[in-house]
């Protein structure tokens, strides 16, 4: 039998935590994930006017875009790493605080080159954040909970693509681009206020240390659970990437019902965050296993789906439920990684972004080949297989280690 698990966060020994510091404390931190979700977004709907501000073709603006994802993926494990000592409180504040000097920075910027650099500088802390605010989320809650919490969390950054994306836009297409980044670094002063005022002190755990973040590394089953992530996870990333053209193409939709049917998207992620964290707090396991079989059903569904706009714009709500393995996948870091959970944490936002790269790749090269722009829906299928197949090998071995561990007791 293991032992219940207990966070090594704790909030202060004078700090309550009723569930009006919860909702509190997860809204404050819900405003920071929807600054990041909205400042992550928004670009790609003004490629084409940043490209005309700077001077450079639109793909090579896209350019932006990439900077940010690799960002995302260095920042995560160095920032946890290298902060891993900070209080918990301090450490958010400040991952925000620089989250808003990124965009402000990005918003004065004259060319295209200090851009791109601006955006890889504002990606650096977006890991770590979202990392430490599941950590504080899941401390604060009672038992039971824990998934909703880091939920609630994460609802911030689903919340932004159907609401922030299309204001920030808005700006941006009346105001100019710049106007978007200012938008976004304004929310995320007000996350840092939040923050301050409604997030209790935590100090680190104790005996915190760079080193001890590293033993996370070491730990089989945070890989496997990295690898279900930027796997499994994939599958929506390839047929998301190219959604708009395939709705044009394949499926006859009018442009002007193109917002509409993408807010639909950002409909199905809130639904599925909030239902994949309901799951996740009744069976850890078993729902990162039915998500992702879900996933490979949805997939397998976008591709005769798309042919007609009505059933279209149902799998694209539909796609967008896939994300209810993000609360899953986190809160299952947090309990294999032990002592060393703030580098697992952050890890869970670099796989998302692995996840996105390889979906997206895989999808133009299957389109590049001929094979129609509905095939990403099958890449989404043969990536959904992958995580099934990694997510048994990793409860097969936890099993198998539980086994030889009670045989020896």
């Amino acid at each position: 039998m293991t032992a219940p698990h207990t966070s090594p966060l704790a909030p202060s020994a004078t700090a309550p935590t009723d569930d009006r510091t919860l909702v509190r404390a997860v809204l404050a931190l819900g405003v920071g994930g929807f600054s990041i979700g909205t400042g992550e977004f928004v670009i790609m709907g003004l490629l084409p006017e940043v490209a005309r501000d700077i001077g450079v073709s639109i793909p090579q603006a896209g350019h932006v875009i990439s900077a940010y994802a690799l960002g995302v993926v260095v920042g995560a494990p160095v920032l946890a790493v290298l902060c891993a000592h900070w209080g918990r409180r301090a450490l958010l504040m400040a991952l925000m605080a620089v989250y808003a000097l990124g965009n402000f920075a990005s918003a004065l910027a004259p060319g295209y080159g200090l851009l791109t650099a601006m955006r890889l500088f504002t990606g650096l802390p977006h890991g770590t954040y979202f990392g430490v605010a599941a950590l504080v989320a899941a401390a604060l809650a009672p038992p039971g909970r824990r998934a909703r919490a880091v939920g609630w969390v994460m609802l911030g950054l689903t919340t932004a693509t159907l609401v922030g994306v299309p204001i920030a836009a808005a700006l941006g297409e009346a105001f100019g681009w710049r106007a978007a980044f200012v938008f976004v670094g304004l929310i995320a002063v007000a996350a840092v206020v939040m923050v301050r005022l409604w997030v209790p002190a935590m100090p680190a755990s104790h005996g915190a240390s760079p080193l001890r973040e590293l033993g996370a590394l070491a730990r089989k089953q945070v890989w496997f659970t990295l690898g279900i992530g930027a796997i499994g996870f994939g599958g929506m990333f390839a047929v998301f990437s190219y959604i708009k053209p395939t709705l044009l193409e394949v499926a006859g939709m009018p442009p002007v019902l193109m917002p509409f049917v993408l807010s639909l998207f950002g409909l199905g992620m809130v639904a599925g965050n909030l239902v994949g964290s309901r799951m996740a707090d009744k069976a850890l396991m078993p729902a990162i296993g039915k998500v992702l079989l879900w996933s490979i059903v949805v997939m397998a569904l976008f591709v005769p789906a798309a042919h007609h706009p009505a059933s279209a714009a149902l799998a694209t709500f539909l796609l967008g439920t896939v994300v209810a393995i993000g609360p899953a996948l986190q809160i299952r870091l947090m309990d294999v990684a032990g002592d060393a959970q703030t580098l697992a944490a952050a890890l869970n936002h670099s796989a998302f972004n692995a996840a996105n790269a390889l979906g997206a790749w895989l999808g133009g090269v299957a389109i590049s080949a001929g094979m129609g722009w509905t095939s990403t829906g099958w890449v989404g299928v043969v990536l959904g297989l992958g995580g099934v197949a990694i997510f048994a090998w990793s409860w097969s071995s936890e099993k198998g280690t539980a086994a030889r561990a009670s045989v020896a007791a």
